[in-house]
């Protein structure tokens, strides 16, 4: 793989602005042209698990990446393939790379939702799932909402009324140790890679 730092269209003037990205695993990418080459296990456990929940609006700590364990266990509690059980531990994948925004903030974002949406292309991609179908990426989303409508009962005020969906499946709510969600994140895509005969680093 190219080092992008080296690559004729990529400003390496600055260290901050205009740059390439640095990941933890220390590829350094360019955002505006991710590739499925970019992407790394560990670049999406590690800082999936630091990340909160609803910008940390939330009555106490839940990771994007304790989100996406819940739904990838959702998945396999209604009996979902293989492969919508991996996509759905890796649906905010893109959110180690460009945060988490909430959903009333990045509807005002003009150009995010293409900026999000190149990296999670790029890591289905890496992990074998860049053929998702239609009716697989329904599930995923029913998952997501799901999940979200549960959390928000429990980590938001002013949902006191709220009826969220049932679930197939007892979601961990709790707060956890950073790197025990990474660990348990890395080996739940290990798991599910394998089974799908797909590479996984």
């Amino acid at each position: 793989m190219q080092n992008k730092l080296n690559a004729p269209d990529v400003d390496t003037s600055t260290g901050v602005s205009g740059g390439p990205m640095n990941t933890i695993s220390g590829v350094l990418l360019d955002p505006a042209k991710v590739t499925a080459d970019d992407i790394r296990l560990y670049d999406i456990a590690h800082p999936l698990s630091f990340l909160c929940r609803g910008v940390g609006q939330v009555k106490h700590f839940l990771s994007v990446g304790q989100h996406c364990v819940n739904c990838a266990k959702e998945a396999q509690a209604r009996g979902y393939s293989d492969r919508v059980v991996l996509a759905c531990l890796l649906h905010d994948g893109a959110e180690a790379y460009v945060s988490d925004v909430i959903r009333p903030v990045k509807v005002l974002l003009s150009n995010f939702k293409d900026i999000e949406h190149s990296f999670q292309s790029a890591i289905y991609e890496h992990f074998g799932l860049g053929d998702l179908t239609e009716e697989e990426l329904s599930l995923i989303r029913d998952i997501d909402d799901a999940m979200l409508w549960n959390e928000a009962k429990v980590l938001f005020s002013h949902v006191d009324e709220l009826e969220p969906p049932a679930l197939s499946s007892e979601p961990d709510l709790s707060v956890r140790a950073f790197a025990d969600v990474e660990a348990e994140y890395t080996a739940l895509a290990q798991e599910y890679a394998q089974k799908l005969g797909t590479p996984c680093e």
